[in-house]
């Protein structure tokens, strides 16, 4: 049955960004962090991108249809192959394109629920799974630096990876970083209210003060705001706690939009996720 829920969520997810990118002719943005790193901003999941003589290191592909227009991108910044693509997780706003990149022999590298959440989901083709996979975390050498890919427990879902790179001192932090909103965790995937947050320690404690951070989700980052999205998860963990403890119902919480008013303020429900929505999530989360 949680299964079954996880499928659905996922479509619901993913419709919301594939009726929208039908609709809207969306284009491309290219930021650079360093001299060879840099961000692409579509309609999705961030994609990194790291450039060099060893080829090109890609991270998540967001929507096939999106995929000549990523490609163009990539083509400006460098001719090189895309030697990998990683992906952070198995949601198809940064898999939707993978099995475009497969088709230009690209090997793909992902957590191994990744893989099995992928392989188990009828809408999603056998050329878009990983042909590498890791439990812990995994060292890949490219473009004269080491990333580290490394796993964290239940946090968006149960396959999130981060990616590190090492020299360059840049973090790519998947979904497990919705900048300046509400996030999505997917509970039927896995997912956690304390993973979340233990992920987000996790990340805290490997960066510094000078981290570039490439969020799943908004504008590039550094560590005082991932450090801010931290206090936000905290917070409202500690308020619905009270709410449960209380004996407060779903549909309570649900609908006592104060709960949530100090980030509402701030314009955290956006995006996907309401304020309802984050509400019904912490509650179900920590309900369990």
């Amino acid at each position: 049955m949680r299964f079954i829920k996880s499928v659905i969520s996922i479509a619901i997810f993913g419709m919301a960004f594939v009726g929208s990118a039908q609709k809207k002719e969306f284009t491309i943005t290219t930021h650079q962090l360093t001299n060879n790193i840099y961000m692409l901003e579509g309609q999705g999941g961030n994609i990194g991108i790291s450039i060099g003589e060893d080829g090109v290191l890609m991270i998540d592909s967001q929507f096939a249809p999106l995929t000549p227009k990523i490609l163009a991108a990539i083509k400006r910044l460098s001719d090189k192959p895309i030697a990998y693509l990683a992906n952070t997780h198995h949601h198809g706003d940064h898999t939707g394109g993978n099995e475009n990149i497969a088709k230009l022999q690209t090997p793909i590298i992902a957590h191994d629920n990744v893989y099995r959440r992928i392989k188990d989901n009828p809408k999603q083709n056998d050329a878009s799974l990983p042909v590498i996979t890791f439990n812990d975390k995994l060292s890949l050498y490219i473009n004269g630096e080491q990333v580290l890919i490394f796993h964290v427990d239940n946090a968006h879902t149960d396959g999130d990876a981060m990616l590190y790179f090492t020299k360059s001192n840049v973090l790519h932090t998947g979904d497990t970083f919705f900048n300046e909103r509400y996030p999505y965790i997917d509970l039927n995937s896995g997912g956690s209210i304390n993973g979340y947050i233990n992920a987000v320690k996790s990340a805290l404690i490997l960066i510094d003060e000078e981290t570039k951070i490439i969020p799943g989700h908004g504008n590039l980052s550094n560590k005082a705001e991932y450090s801010t999205f931290l206090n936000m998860m905290e917070s409202l963990k500690s308020t619905i706690e009270i709410e449960i403890s209380q004996g407060k119902t779903e549909d309570e919480v649900a609908a006592n939009s104060a709960l949530t008013k100090t980030y509402d303020d701030l314009n955290y429900g956006c995006c996907f996720i309401s304020s309802e929505k984050i509400r019904r999530t912490f509650y179900k989360g920590l309900k369990e």
